[in-house]
């Protein structure tokens, strides 16, 4: 991990996690790669399968295996398992989740991680807080759909939904501006998704039912982690949840429920996560001010009616001069090498240029 560039809690910390990325297994990543043959060959084989394992069983597979490649998407966009982020982008550019293209995903985690403006609306393409503006232009019944979007359940019903119709804003804007490296995004997209719903339909698996029962719910199960993930805190480091999950939830969002270890330190590859996490537990609960909870049992708990207030941007502070203190690598650096990656920044400005 690059000196200077992540957000350690103390030198120790620092000298532990460097010393863990000299060991065999985060240097030679054998974890994503085996992850990379259980989700690639499950879902295909849940396809070529399926009156075999029978329609449900099938669907039901391709649901988690659907939603675990989207996981692993994130893992790839942090620099894991390889470091040339064109050969991770064609690990995860297939469209196994059918509705974001690859490129739009990582600009816009990218830009994410900029962690001085997170929760910002005009400035973190991932935030569910609007400006202050912008909440006081929506007319009620469209803030009424924010609140219930801002439930849990609400937010696996219709959150997708608001997603995928602003997916295809995107993809509209960028033939009608005429905007050249999204509208090459989006043809190979579509294209490689037509080339897949082809090899499904010749195998006897409905596309459609892929887009309604698989790739729906697998969106859904993605909101879990991201429910109440992020809160606007004066301190940014502080603005991150960290989520006690049961083992399959672990496994299924690769640690990811650890978000504010995932934030200080992004390039930590996913099965550190949690080790980190536990050395770490009270410096953890003291750097982002008690936001911890002990599962996602508690957030359906607490908000199964109530919405959680992430409607109007309350405001933080920002000091600009000090903006460079939050900004963190991407990917996890091998033993011996702590330069910075730039790929990270060098894609964020593509995202930006890009629109």
């Amino acid at each position: 991990m690059s000196k200077g560039t992540s957000a350690y809690l103390s030198a120790q910390q620092r000298d532990v996690v460097h010393q863990l990325a000299r060991s065999w297994l985060w240097r030679s990543e054998l974890p994503t790669w085996l992850l990379m043959v259980a989700v690639y060959g499950g879902w295909f084989a849940s396809v070529v399968y399926w009156r075999t394992l029978g329609l449900t069983l099938s669907t039901l597979l391709l649901v988690l295996f659907t939603t675990w490649y989207m996981s692993l998407q994130h893992e790839l966009i942090h620099g894991h398992p390889t470091r040339f982020p064109r050969l991770n982008q064609l690990f995860g550019t297939l469209p196994l989740a059918v509705w974001y293209p690859y490129g739009l995903y990582r600009d816009s985690h990218l830009a994410h991680h900029r962690n001085h403006t997170l929760t910002d609306p005009d400035e973190d393409p991932e935030t569910y807080y609007l400006s202050p503006a912008r909440w006081a232009q929506l007319k009620p019944w469209q803030q009424q759909v924010i609140h219930l979007r801002n439930t849990f359940p609400g937010r696996l019903l219709i959150g997708p939904l608001l997603d995928m119709g602003a997916t295809l804003k995107t993809l509209v804007h960028a033939f009608i501006q005429r905007d050249k490296p999204a509208m090459a995004m989006w043809i190979i997209h579509l294209t490689l998704l037509s080339g897949l719903f082809y090899w499904m339909a010749l195998h006897g698996f409905s596309p459609l039912w892929l887009v309604l029962t698989v790739s729906y719910p697998a969106l859904m199960l993605t909101k879990v982690r991201s429910f109440y993930e992020h809160r606007a805190d004066e301190e940014p480091l502080a603005r991150s949840v960290n989520n006690e999950a049961a083992l399959p939830w672990r496994l299924l969002f690769l640690n990811l429920n650890y978000h504010s270890v995932h934030h200080d330190l992004p390039g930590l590859p996913w099965y550190g996560l949690r080790k980190v996490y536990l050395l770490y537990r009270d410096g953890y609960h003291q750097r982002n001010h008690g936001f911890r909870v002990a599962g996602y049992g508690e957030w359906i708990s607490r908000f199964w009616r109530k919405s959680v207030e992430v409607n109007a941007h309350p405001g933080t502070q920002k000091d600009a001069q000090d903006a460079h203190s939050f900004v963190t690598d991407v990917r996890h650096q091998s033993s011996g090498d702590y330069r910075p990656d730039l790929s990270a920044n060098d894609a964020v400005a593509t995202t930006r240029r890009a629109g």
